[in-house]
This record gives structure tokens, sequence and C-alpha cells, in this order.
């Protein structure tokens, strides 16, 4: 199937009141899991790849990029290509040409009026090349950005903050952590409706791998529409490698142990599609 645009993913999941799964890929075999599980959950579904990511694979993203691609059109999932948590104005301006439909742009280390400016800089770049951008509010001061623990995004400064910048969607700081390995975040729902009811563009929320299942269709119903997931899936993917190894001290191909792990990853994909998106 032809690759998707974001766009159009976002807005038939938010029509739908379904949430929308968006999965942080690292390598080739991340890639195939998450598109695979796609398959199996009969949904559709973002593939992510971070400017970490990128910048873990000797700082170019295109090939894994053009991997990424290159799966979605022989798959019989919807797959959308997003570009995540870019800082590098080089590397949104590579975004276009590497086959990504949106990015998110992460000025929220900034205090609130460089915030402002450099998200509105994005924003008309982007708009300008055909690219969806979703972006981030910090905290006011720029302490570490919305995602530090205790921090919580304002609906009035949302608001404000999207007048201002002409993002597209936003992610917002409800209860839940980046990089999270036990899945204990509470998330506060009451202020997810606030948000819903002050922003008109679709609402983000970063750090899902530490929100329990029940929490994440909570979030959903009370106006997530798009949901990011990156942590779990790594933490799936090195056990079943670890457990690979051990169960034998000989083995040293490759495919023995990242296979099992690829198969992990894709259980946990399928899975979470289905919770997010009500299936």
């Amino acid at each position: 199937m032809p690759l998707t645009s974001t766009r159009r993913l976002v807005d038939a999941a938010r029509a739908a009141g379904q949430g929308l799964a968006a999965f942080n890929v690292i390598t080739i075999e991340h890639v195939e899991a998450v598109i695979d599980g796609a398959e199996r959950a009969g949904g559709p579904v973002i593939v992510q790849i971070s400017e970490n990511a990128v910048a873990y694979h000797r700082r170019n993203v295109f090939p894994l990029a053009a991997a990424a691609a290159a799966l979605a059109r022989t798959s019989s999932a919807e797959v959308s290509l997003h570009l995540d948590h870019v800082e590098d104005e080089a590397l949104l301006h590579r975004a276009a040409d590497a086959g990504f439909s949106s990015v998110m742009f992460d000025a929220s280390k900034l205090d609130y009026a460089g915030n402002v400016e450099a998200t509105r800089d994005a924003a008309g770049w982007a708009h300008a090349n055909g690219l969806y951008l979703e972006a981030e509010l910090g905290a006011v001061g720029g302490k570490g950005g919305a995602h530090t623990p205790g921090v919580r995004t304002d609906p009035t400064e949302a608001a404000e903050f999207v007048a201002a910048t002409g993002i597209d969607a936003l992610a917002v700081a409800v209860g839940s952590s980046h990089a999270m390995v036990e899945r204990t975040a509470a998330l506060d729902l009451d202020l997810i409706a606030r948000l819903r009811e002050a922003v008109g563009q679709p609402l983000v929320l970063h750090g899902s791998s530490g929100v329990a299942d029940e929490h994440l269709a909570q979030a959903v119903g009370a106006g997530i529409v798009k949901v990011n997931i990156g942590t779990i899936l790594n933490v799936a993917f090195t056990d079943a490698v670890r457990a690979a190894l051990a169960a034998d001290a000989d083995l040293v191909d490759p495919r023995k142990y990242l296979a099992p792990a690829r198969n992990a990853v894709s259980e946990q994909v399928q899975r979470l599609i289905s919770v997010v998106s009500g299936g």
C-alpha cells in the first residue's frame, strides 16, 4: 500500500473518536515488527524515527527512513512516517526529502517566548513544504521541557501557543514521562478534557510506555488522539534477546535472537493498537 500521510490518519482517528498509535523505531527489525503488528491488528500506524535514532545511525536519516518507506509500501496496513523530537533545524529541513509526512519539532527547552518563535518558524517552513507539524509546550521558563515529572500543560497557555504558532498537533504534559520502564504513570484525565476543549488541534500523549492499558484507553476517551510509544517496545525487544542468549551460550547468529525480539515487539504493537483504537 502506498505511504499515507500523518494528517490523514490523525484526522480519521479524531473523527472516529479513536486513538492512533505511533511507535518509535531504531532498527529495521523494529520497523518490521511495527508494521507486522499493525497488519495483525488490522489498523493504521505511524512509524516514528527520532532525532536520537538518527544520531545513532551516524546522523544519517535516509537509510532507515528509506527502509521504513519500502516496508510500508509492501504492507497491507496504512502507514505514515513521522520524524520525532527534532531540535536540529537542519534535520527538520531534510524531512520531506527523506519521505516523512510529519515532524515533531521540539523547542520545549526554550522559555515560552523562545518556544513560540522557534515553533512558529518551523511550522511556517513545514507547511510551505507540505509537512504536518507537531510541537510541545514546555514549562514556563524552559526547565527541562514539557515532560519533566510534575510539569503540566495549562489549557489557556496551550490555546495561546497553538494560535501563535499555527501548529497542527500539540503534545501535552498530563502526567506521563519519557523512558519509563514501569507502567505506573497517573494521567490527569480532567486536564486532558480541559485541554481538548481549549485547543482546537489534536492532542498528543508522549511517554505512553509508562501508562497502563486501561489508562491509555481512558486518555483517548478524554481527548488524546495520537499516542506515542517507544520504551515498552525496547523492553520487549531486549527481554527476548536476553532470553535467547541465556538459553544457548553458544548462540552467535544474530538472526536467532533478533527474530524472537522482532516477534515480541510485533505482539506489543498489535495489542497497543487495539488498546488505543478501542478494538
